[in-house]
Parts: structure tokens; sequence; C-alpha cells
């Protein structure tokens, strides 16, 4: 049985309203693959640092998985499919 590990890494950063936040997978097998998300505090709700955190943090997530998603289906039209005979 082969064990991997993929690590991802997030990175938070909050300017005023904003927290922006890059998730960054790194694997053994490929360079890395980063996603983005945003949130922004409206001006009436109260100041919970927290909530702009996880809100970008899953937003970055969830576009990290798009993007891990769209590589894996390039790599199914380019190599899935019988296994070509003349390299046997």
């Amino acid at each position: 049985m082969e064990s991997k590990e993929w690590t991802v890494q997030i990175h938070i950063t909050e300017e005023g309203d904003t927290t922006k936040a890059d998730a960054i997978l790194a694997t053994q097998d490929t360079s890395r693959l980063a996603g983005r998300g945003m949130a922004r505090r409206n001006p009436i709700d109260r100041t919970v640092p927290e909530i702009g955190d996880e809100l970008a943090a899953s937003r970055a997530l969830e576009d990290l998985a798009i993007r891990l998603h769209d590589v894996a289906s390039d790599d199914i039209v380019e190599l899935a499919g019988p296994a070509d005979s003349s390299r046997r």
C-alpha cells in the first residue's frame, strides 16, 4: 500500500473590512496549485475577525478544489483510455 501526503497551507491577510485567503496545495507529484477567496464585513456588522477568516479560507479551499478538479479532468482527457499496446 502506497501512502502519500499532500499539504495545504492557508495564508490569510486582513485589510480594513476585507479578508483575503490563499490556499496552496503542495504534492509530491505536481507543482503547486493555489485557490483564492475573499470576504468583506458589512459595515453594520460587529467586528469578528474569525468570521472573515473562516469565510475567506473556505472560499479559497473551494476555489482550490475546483482548480484541482480541472487539473484531474485535463489529465483524464490526455491520459485516459486503453494502454498503448505498442509499449508492451
